[in-house]
């Protein structure tokens, strides 16, 4: 992936994919060294209200849709609780206002877990809410990562000119 072109082929997703896994195993080791110092009560409402808002309400709408087509809104509220910025500020926040704990180690668990374990990254709105199949970036996938190049000469980023 770059700057003009925003997909990753398999590998790099799972280099990608293997990043979050290292955050997640540091992250879990951090907590469980220090389980008997964690308030369980924050803990567990840290962990679960990034998909009470998030992810529920969206996951909901999409089994009710019928077409599985939901408001944007369900994607902007999983990507903005999703976020890495966003956790960021709420853990700040949290040290900010009662000082920092072990506990705040659950978000970077929920996140890095998200995406290293299940994969799941920001949602795209061109895409269904849940994990489908799109038939025409497999094909495009196919086309660009599993058939040998033809040639080594340098195209333009502009589709259809040549230099």
């Amino acid at each position: 992936m770059d700057q003009l072109n925003s997909f990753e082929s398999p590998t790099t997703t799972r280099l990608h994919r293997s990043e979050y896994l290292v955050g997640l195993g540091v992250s879990l080791v951090l907590f469980i060294v220090h389980v008997g110092e964690v308030r369980w009560l924050p803990a567990v409402l840290l962990f679960v209200y990034i998909d009470l808002i998030g992810y529920i309400p969206g996951a909901i709408a999409y089994r009710r849709s019928p077409n599985h087509r939901i408001h944007k809104a369900f994607y902007v509220l999983y990507n903005t609780m999703h976020s890495l910025i966003t956790q960021g500020v709420v853990v700040g926040l949290w040290i900010w206002v009662s000082g920092p704990e072990w506990a705040l180690l659950v978000i970077p668990i929920h996140l890095c877990a998200d995406r290293g374990v299940f994969g799941n990254f920001l949602k795209p709105f061109a895409l269904p809410f849940e994990p489908v199949v799109n038939e025409e970036f497999a094909y495009l996938s196919q086309a660009l990562f599993r058939k040998p190049v033809p040639s080594a000469s340098p195209v333009s980023p502009v589709v259809g000119s040549q230099r």
